[in-house]
């Protein structure tokens, strides 16, 4: 038994934080999956009483349970939005629709082992009731399709107002696992509207319109799809050319930085949380005599032998479980072994880091579950005008990306970027 636990820290570092979880006992996914629930509720995305009665309904570890306690609530807040819309509550029926948005994301979050119609279905009235929202801001929130190589990548406007007066722009896509409609709360969307920031947000291959639209995986050369989007953006009107900002949130704190290190059009660049080799977590548990066999064995490419050893991790750890899972969808992968494989490919090493010009800002949070380290490794591979900014669990901002407390974190995000950009 302690050999098996060996193998599944060699896979991710999350075994330290097992158990030490306020809902979900004993999944740690699970519990933080709810945090990110009860975060979104600063800027809408949940309501903390719905999230508790729907945590109440779901068994640990239990993906169907999650399924349908998080889309029966939606389906109630949204059918609530279609009635409050019905009788003119434009207000009371934008704020169900948000809720019921981020309720049916949550919905299909662990469904990925295959392709079947909960998650497409999940997706789609996901989709449909941010877009019901939309319409109902002032200014309304604009759904853009930005043309991307054969296809098109999904996005959002968000505009401060419907003048044409030239303002900075805020360009922001998620990492691993979340939307371009949940942006509107955990990628600090509204947050940047609020002090004067117009905002693009938008979904990239591997990310949840392109990857459920179309099966688009993921890229490591980010750039190819930064800089079509930065040429999108500069042709909306209000624009600033010289005051373009990109933020990358999870995963996104390393695609982010891979984008800006070959955009020059970019006039600052937030990574949050900072990310330098994507890879890094699943060997850096290992005790240190085994990570080089270890990694020698993932660098050779699929193998029967690291995928037995990563379906080992699978049964001890709820999260290696899920990410495994997730992973393959998003990369596309026909294996765990496959998709740690094609992870190597995401890092910021060889000097692209380096690369880096515009004065980028790297967020690190204290008791972050996945990345621990990598923002200072980062920070400390930069060359430009740079800020590490960390967040403590004794602010109660020490989680992944802040999840859990936004509006202090925006506000220590954005008033960076203010000075940055001399607002």
């Amino acid at each position: 038994m302690k050999d098996r636990k060996s193998s599944f820290k060699a896979i991710h570092p999350i075994s330290r934080n097992l158990g030490k979880t306020l809902l979900s006992k004993g999944d740690a996914q699970f519990w933080f999956e709810t945090l990110r629930m009860f975060g979104a509720e600063e800027y809408g995305g949940a309501s903390f009483g719905e999230v508790l009665v729907t945590c109440a309904q779901i068994k640990a570890g239990d993906y169907d349970s999650w399924h349908d306690g998080w889309n029966s609530i939606a389906d109630r807040v949204a059918a609530a939005g279609d009635a409050q819309l019905a009788k003119g509550h434009e207000i009371s029926a934008r704020d169900s629709y948000l809720r019921a948005s981020n309720y049916y994301r949550c919905a299909e979050f662990f469904l990925h082992a295959n392709a079947e119609d909960r998650v497409i279905g999940a997706y789609h009235r996901s989709v449909a009731c941010y877009k019901a929202a939309a319409k109902l801001f002032d200014p309304p929130i604009e759904p853009v399709e930005i043309p991307y190589e054969h296809t098109i990548l999904p996005g959002y406007l968000h505009w401060v107002d419907t003048s044409k007066q030239l303002r900075p722009l805020l360009i922001v896509h998620t990492g691993f696992d979340g939307s371009a409609e949940e942006n509107h709360w955990l990628g600090g969307v509204r947050a940047a509207v609020e002090r004067g920031y117009n905002v693009l947000s938008f979904d990239g291959p591997g990310q949840f319109g392109p990857i459920h639209r179309e099966g688009l995986t993921f890229r490591p050369d980010w750039e190819n799809v930064v800089t079509p989007v930065v040429d999108f953006a500069l042709t909306q009107r209000g624009v600033d050319p010289n005051r373009i900002a990109l933020m990358g949130i999870s995963m996104g704190g390393e695609l982010a930085p891979r984008a800006a290190a070959f955009e020059p059009r970019l006039a600052a660049l937030i990574a949050n949380d900072g990310l330098y080799d994507y890879a890094a977590p699943y060997f850096a548990a290992a005790p240190e005599i085994l990570r080089p066999a270890l990694l020698a064995a993932v660098k050779a490419g699929p193998s029967t032998v690291v995928d037995l050893t990563i379906k080992q991790a699978m049964k001890i750890s709820p999260t290696v479980r899920w990410a495994m899972i997730y992973g393959m969808y998003s990369f596309g992968a026909a294996s765990p072994s496959a998709y740690v494989h094609a992870a190597l490919d995401y890092t910021l090493a060889d000097g692209v880091a380096e690369r880096i010009r515009c004065p980028t800002l790297v967020c690190d949070a204290e008791g972050d579950l996945f990345f621990k380290g990598q923002p200072q490794q980062l920070f400390d591979h930069l060359t430009c005008k740079k800020t590490l900014l960390t967040f403590t669990d004794q602010e109660g901002a020490g989680a992944h990306c802040q999840f859990g407390a936004l509006r202090f974190a925006f506000a220590r995000i954005f008033d960076w970027l203010d000075e940055t950009l001399e607002l």
